[in-house]
């Protein structure tokens, strides 16, 4: 095995940049993908049939199809139907937020149909309007239930990022393959952004294990 780590050395802090980028980029599709998602798991639990079934239609499309289908669909097909050039930041934003938003409107479902129904039924005896009885009293215990599951879905959102390269953004993923081009060593840039991308991960599991710990104190 003919290994040499000292080539790419130089080009660490070249890499070591794409950190910020796929962070940025996994961070903006988990908010707009989780307030998507929350919006869209109250449509699916809405006693008003075409809502319901709008918010299933969308799902199924998305879980539906490939994501790097959708992800070419959103960059190259924007400009033709909309004449607006989206930048492959954007269209890498746009399109994991709606994916995202999709599988976790599931899980959001799941949480808030999870919540004790008798809660709802008080709420609603007292008067308390539908609006406030979700934000302040359902809400806040689904979140805590499904923490574990949303914390699953941003580490897929963080790993699902390196899809990105594809479109141009120089994200982790993509410095690595330009550092190889350059070079013309492939495994050595591959398996340092493979150990950037396990620590990433590794530190987000860490990060959600302490918050469940202090919301388990909580209680």
């Amino acid at each position: 095995m003919n290994l040499d780590f000292s080539q790419i050395v130089p080009s660490l802090p070249f890499i070591l940049r794409g950190v910020v980028v796929t962070l940025q980029f996994t961070l903006l599709s988990a908010v707009f993908g989780f307030t998507l998602g929350t919006l869209l798991s109250l449509l699916k639990i809405s006693s008003v049939k075409p809502v319901r079934w709008f918010a299933e239609f969308y799902t199924s499309i998305f879980r539906g199809t490939p994501l790097i289908l959708q992800l070419a669909l959103v960059y190259f097909a924007t400009p033709q139907l909309i004449g607006y050039r989206i930048t492959p930041i954007e269209a890498g934003v746009l399109t994991f937020a709606l994916n995202s938003a999709a599988y976790s409107s599931e899980t959001i479902r799941a949480g808030i149909m999870a919540v004790d129904k008798g809660q709802r039924e008080a709420a609603l005896s007292l008067g308390v309007p539908y609006k406030l009885m979700m934000l302040d009293i359902i809400l806040p215990q689904a979140f805590k239930n499904i923490l574990p599951a949303m914390v699953n879905e941003s580490i897929a959102l963080l790993k699902d990022s390196a899809l990105v390269s594809t479109i141009g953004v120089l994200d982790l993923m993509r410095r690595a393959q330009v550092v190889a081009g350059q070079t013309f060593l492939y495994f050595e840039p591959l398996i340092v952004v493979g150990v950037i991308y396990y620590i990433m991960v590794m530190g987000l599991t860490q990060a959600a294990q302490v918050l469940e710990r202090r919301m388990r104190r909580s209680d």
